[in-house]
This record gives structure tokens, C-alpha cells and sequence, in this order.
């Protein structure tokens, strides 16, 4: 029987409560103390757990933390630092390319608007997604690997590409929400609902899920 559309959206309106009740303290996992510590640990983390990214920023930060201190730096010089995160080498140019905008264009500031982060080079729209919602509390979701995959099984999206995940989840979940939702998707995708084998038997939210429901 086809779910009707007032029914699909109480199903996720129930299914993002119970999520909120699940993990009363989601928040981001990568360790920052400011916008621009944010930016580079979220640069580091692509293809890198956050706990290896925090483990390479609890050396590099009180070393080197602004924009400017970066700019100053030849690759050399910052390679040793982050060579425990995957594809350094790329990620290390960008950031030290990034720093120099950011002080020569922006005064030292990382920009608050996303569509200027995403001008930086290595900056996409997940990136920028990240740096707006948690360091200066604009509603936004940004869709990485857990949430594209939660939100799809859960039924919150049906989309083949991480834009259209976004662009869904933005007209399922109210605006209010977007930041902090995005925290209870990553949180159910890494302790519960994981890629291979999701522990179904002892999730929150499984009469409520799409998938689950399909499959049973």
C-alpha cells in the first residue's frame, strides 16, 4: 500500500523525535576553538576519521591556529603534522592556499558566507555546510557519508547524489532543526545504523524506517 504523503511525514516527524531523544548530546566530534581550527580539522577529514583528524590538530593547533600563522608556512613545513590523515599531501596544499586567501581577501576572517568558503580551494559544499552551521550558527545540513546513507534508508531522502540528499532533507526536517538533525543522522549512522550489517535488532527508529519497514 502506498504511503501517503501526510503519513510519510508524521513517520519522520516521529522518527526525528525519537533521534533527538537517542542522542540528547550530538554534537560535532571534531575538536575546534575557532572557525578557522574548524575549517582545517574539517579539510583534514575527508577520508579520515574524526578521532584521527583530532589526534593530528591536538599536535598542529598549538603550534600553528590562525590564518596567518598557516600562510607563513612552506608544505614542508606542515606535511609532518598531518601526514596521518589520507591524501595529506592534497589536503596540506589546499590549506595553506586557503590560509592565503583568507588573510589576503578577508582580512584574516573565514568568511561566513558559503558560497565565499566554497571558493576556497579543497572547500566544497559539505565543508562549507560544516564551518557555517557549527562556527557561526547558520541552519544548514551538511551531507557526509553517514547522513547520506541514514537519511536514504530512513526515508527523509530518495536521491542518488549528496546535493539532492541536501536539498530533501531541507524540505523534510523544519529549519530550525537542519544543524542539530545533522548531528543525530551522523550519530545514528556511527553507532547504530552503519554501511554493512546495521544493527537493526536494537535501533530507536526502525519501525519508523523506510527501509526496515520495506523489508519487513
Amino acid at each position: 500500500m502506498r504511503e501517503t504523503k501526510a503519513k510519510k511525514a508524521e513517520r519522520l516527524k516521529q522518527a526525528l523525535e525519537i533521534l533527538r531523544e537517542t542522542y540528547p548530546d550530538a554534537k560535532p566530534e571534531l575538536e575546534f576553538g575557532s572557525p578557522f581550527e574548524l575549517l582545517v580539522a574539517t579539510m583534514l577529514s575527508a577520508q579520515s576519521t574524526d578521532k584521527q583528524v583530532n589526534k593530528t590538530t591536538r599536535v598542529l593547533f598549538p603550534k600553528y591556529n590562525t590564518p596567518e600563522a598557516f600562510a607563513s608556512l612552506a608544505y614542508g613545513e606542515l606535511e609532518p603534522y598531518i601526514k596521518g590523515c589520507g591524501l595529506y599531501q592534497t589536503k596540506g596544499k589546499n590549506i595553506l592556499a586557503a590560509s592565503r586567501i583568507i588573510v589576503e581577501q578577508y582580512g584574516g576572517e573565514v568568511p561566513k558566507d558559503r558560497d565565499a568558503l566554497m571558493k576556497l580551494p579543497g572547500v566544497g559544499r559539505k565543508t562549507a555546510n560544516v564551518v557555517v552551521s557549527n562556527a557561526f550558527g547558520v541552519s544548514a545540513i551538511a551531507v557526509d557519508t553517514h547522513v547520506f546513507r541514514v537519511a536514504n534508508r530512513i526515508g527523509f531522502a530518495k536521491a542518488k547524489d549528496v546535493l539532492n540528499t541536501e536539498k530533501q532533507l531541507m524540505e523534510a526536517i523544519p529549519e530550525e532543526l537542519w544543524s542539530i538533525a545533522h548531528h543525530w543522522l551522523i550519530f545514528h549512522g556511527r553507532r547504530t545504523c552503519a554501511a554493512r550489517n546495521p544493527k537493526c535488532e536494537v535501533c530507536t527508529i526502525r519501525e519508523y524506517c523506510g527501509k526496515y519497514i520495506e523489508e519487513h
